[in-house]
């Protein structure tokens, strides 16, 4: 995938608009959007590990869309995040959609009060 598909992905993921990304990254919000947009340019390397930073993503992540080592896929999340994580790994196949159509369900809450 692409650098700006990788980060649409990572925004996503994160429940991070843009603007926030901006706040985060000092990275001006209107070049980001540029680097969103269907031919949107490459970032200069000083941009990319500032988003990246920002996001707690490595530029690698951001640009292959993979990480070379595992462990770095993880080294972003809190403590909280990984037990989560933990205990999810240790439900069945029916508790896990329980837990992921919970998760999105909040989620959806959380978007609709940004958006009030």
């Amino acid at each position: 995938m692409s650098f700006k598909g990788n980060l649409k992905d990572e925004l996503s993921y994160k429940n991070m608009l843009v603007k926030e990304l901006a706040d985060k990254s000092g990275v001006n919000k209107r070049t980001i959007d540029n680097y969103l947009r269907e031919k949107g340019s490459i970032p200069s390397a000083y941009a990319a590990v500032s988003i990246a930073k920002a996001l707690g993503v490595s530029v690698e992540y951001l640009v292959t869309g993979h990480t070379r080592h595992r462990e770095n896929a993880f080294a972003s999340f809190s403590a909280d995040t990984m037990e989560v994580i933990q205990t999810y790994e240790k439900l069945d196949g029916g508790d896990r959609k329980i837990v992921l159509n919970l998760s999105k369900s909040l989620l959806d809450r959380e978007n609709a009060k940004k958006r009030r």
